[in-house]
């Protein structure tokens, strides 16, 4: 209400001591743009933890897809088996023994992969198979920081969170946290890391992070070489003193797999040789490299166009994925030329920074209809990634049984736990996982010398009908009667 003086002359002023200045008066006095500048402040930040906030959602989801198939006992392969038994060594400071590969067959001889020793700490904290793919969850997810980070600085906040949508999406991601534990999951933070640093010209940087990728895989030594290349390819004129860092990184990741597949691989193996050289053999090689032309082409299909739109053929950082795909195509083994397992996903960021790479280029194009184009391709690829996510693992988060675990499964689980700690064991699949962090673990059938306690089998195919019969014939001369059963589930001990 408006005072005046007793002579009806000009409202007195209004205080201005801080006690007595109104709060709307006040309000009134500050500038505009220090009045709304909170606002893009709070905004700011909540952009710039995103990438760290889509990680954090990433790795519950991962860790929610995996871990949950564990306690349906789903398991897919003997994979889970081997890693566990390797890391469960190295957390005993052993020697990396993975008995499901043969008995005292060092993994070091079967793939290369020293840097599952990491994981032996958090293990002996934790030992259950359930570490390993937490920590896989855990790895997979922070390779979406680097890749939302170099998104975020190329094209801008929105497009930024869009590329990082749609990496953390990707198939290929979702069909690696679906098949168990693989070592791959090291690399996908380096490679990440790697490329991440090479867009901002960050030469040695992008080496340093890539280097440690010989310690994850012996095939990943020629990645390494071609993220070198790359760097030399990008550094040459720009930055003409770390060529020759680049040119020996090369050097030294093409000698690095050569010399594990060929010295240090057979060094720790039984026979004295590499595993996996007959995948490359007579029905494999160049000459074998039509052969599924057509499963071969739909992966590459699935690699470029609903992940990048084809615009990622644009950037040379495409050259990093032609190790992965030319072992993978030269093989004889039809395994590894689809869209299936874990194969796929250190390929995942280097499509996707290749085409955060192709559009930062193509939008300085002269042509309209391509930065156009180069525009619209992250939400696009962001969208895809999204629609596709419902028919993929993904999908399971949002489904009730996902978490549910079946009276069956409580039961075949009681049926397991029937074998001692360190017992001996012969399993399949099916048990295996549920075995390995407490007994010593041997896959059905390739245990000689050994004659195992106790056998456990999944027989719910109906592959065999008289299981003790069956173990009479692994293991003549030794007496095994049925110890106990449950939905297809049978565990058979050595009786005397």
């Amino acid at each position: 209400m408006r005072t005046t003086t007793a002579r009806g002359s000009a409202p007195d002023p209004a205080p201005q001591t801080p006690e007595g200045l109104d709060h709307s008066a006040s309000h009134d006095l500050i500038p505009e743009r220090n009045r709304t500048a909170p606002a893009p402040d709070r905004a700011r930040r909540l952009w710039d933890r995103a990438p760290y906030l889509l990680a954090a959602g990433l790795f519950a989801a991962y860790a929610v897809v995996s871990v949950s198939r564990f306690r349906r006992l789903e398991t897919r392969s003997w994979d889970l088996g081997i890693f566990e038994q390797a890391v469960r060594a190295y957390a005993h400071l052993q020697v990396p023994v993975a008995d499901l590969k043969g008995p005292g067959a060092n993994i070091l001889g079967d793939h290369f992969s020293p840097v599952t020793a990491l994981l032996a700490p958090a293990y002996r904290v934790f030992p259950s198979p359930v570490t390993l793919l937490v920590a896989q969850a855990l790895l997979v997810a922070v390779s979406t920081v680097p890749v939302t980070w170099a998104a975020t600085r190329l094209l801008g906040r929105g497009p930024g969170l869009a590329i990082g949508v749609a990496y953390g999406l990707s198939w290929g991601l979702q069909r690696a946290v679906d098949f168990d534990f693989h070592e791959i999951c090291f690399a996908l933070p380096l490679i990440a890391f790697s490329l991440e640093a090479l867009l901002r010209r960050r030469w040695r940087a992008a080496l340093l992070w890539a280097l440690p990728l010989v310690l994850v895989k012996e095939d990943l030594g020629v990645t390494l070489a071609a993220i070198a290349v790359v760097v030399a390819v990008r550094c040459r004129r720009t930055d003409p003193k770390a060529l020759p860092y680049a040119l020996g990184v090369a050097a030294f990741g093409a000698v690095a797999a050569l010399v594990t597949l060929t010295l240090v691989i057979p060094a720790f193996n039984t026979v004295g040789g590499y595993d996996y050289w007959d995948k490359v053999g007579d029905a494999g090689g160049a000459a074998g490299v039509l052969d599924g032309a057509g499963t071969k082409l739909r992966t590459l299909a699935w690699l470029l166009i609903p992940t990048t739109g084809l615009l990622a053929l644009r950037s040379p950082l495409l050259l990093v994925a032609l190790p992965t795909l030319g072992w993978r195509f030269l093989s004889a083994d039809d395994h590894y030329w689809g869209t299936d397992w874990h194969y796929s996903a250190v390929l995942m960021p280097v499509v996707m920074l290749a085409l955060v790479d192709a559009v930062d280029t193509a939008r300085r194009s002269a042509k309209p209809w391509l930065r156009r184009y180069a525009d619209l391709l992250p939400a696009c690829a962001a969208t895809a990634a999204l629609a596709l996510t419902t028919s993929l693992p993904l999908a399971g988060v949002t489904e009730p049984g996902t978490y549910a675990k079946s009276k069956e499964v409580a039961a075949v689980e009681r049926v397991l736990d029937r074998v001692p700690d360190g017992a001996t064991v012969e399993a399949n699949i099916g048990p295996i996982s549920r075995l390995t962090s407490r007994a010593r673990v041997f896959w059905v059938g390739a245990a000689d010398p050994v004659v195992p306690e106790y056998i456990a089998l999944d027989v719910r195919s109906g592959w065999t009908k008289d299981p003790v019969a069956y173990a009479g014939k692994l293991h003549p001369g030794a007496k095994y009667v049925a110890e106990d059963a449950a939905y297809g589930y049978v565990l058979l001990r050595r009786d005397g």
